[in-house]
């Protein structure tokens, strides 16, 4: 079995064509993606406004790679760059993970691997109902035993969204985001796979 093969491509830019290229690079990974062996892809400008562009793309083995390089879709993708004014002036192939994981040394960088949609506002805000509703339960207990259900309602309101805010920003959400991600993306639940 072969080791994962990185591709890096420098290409220049005509200037004035940055969001045609940022789009065309988006297509490209996403037929990429549904080719097996894929494993990434991202783009890197030494400067916002540089024209050269150098670009990553990453798959499992050598014979992976040689299917979407041989593919009729990338084909169709590379033809669909003719009027951007794109020149390919260097191309390397590197096994291992050299080159993928290297500090990059530039500003500008975009990752542009498809990113799952946003998940419907409903099952968000239920998502959040299932953690907001014990822990305000919890903590408007905890405020009663200590004593502050005697302070003003301002106050004492005060104190319960002093403590709830930081738990749920940086536990309690994370913590059942990561547990009903499935929920949240619309797959089956863990048990049923």
């Amino acid at each position: 079995m072969s080791a994962p093969v990185t591709v890096s491509i420098t290409r220049h830019l005509d200037p004035g064509r940055e969001a045609e290229m940022a789009s065309w690079l988006q297509a490209g990974t996403a037929l990429a993606q549904r080719f097996p062996g894929f494993l990434g892809a991202g783009w890197v400008r030494p400067e916002a406004d540089s024209e050269t562009w150098h670009m990553l793309y990453r798959f499992a083995d050598a014979d992976s790679l040689r299917a979407w390089e041989e593919s009729p879709q990338r084909q169709w993708w590379r033809d669909s760059a003719a009027g951007l004014g794109v020149v390919e002036s260097r191309v390397e192939r590197r096994t291992g993970i050299e080159g993928w994981f290297d500090e990059p040394q530039h500003r500008d960088i975009r990752d542009l691997r498809v990113q799952p949609p946003p998940p419907p506002r409903w099952k968000q805000a239920l998502v959040i109902f299932l953690v907001f509703y014990p822990l305000s339960v919890v903590v408007n207990w905890l405020s009663a035993e200590v004593g502050a259900d005697g302070l003003p309602l301002l106050l004492r309101v005060l104190l319960v969204i002093a403590v709830m805010t930081p738990t749920m920003t940086y536990l309690a959400l994370p913590w059942v985001t990561r547990r009903m991600e499935w929920f949240l993306q619309g797959q089956p639940p863990p048990w049923r796979r």
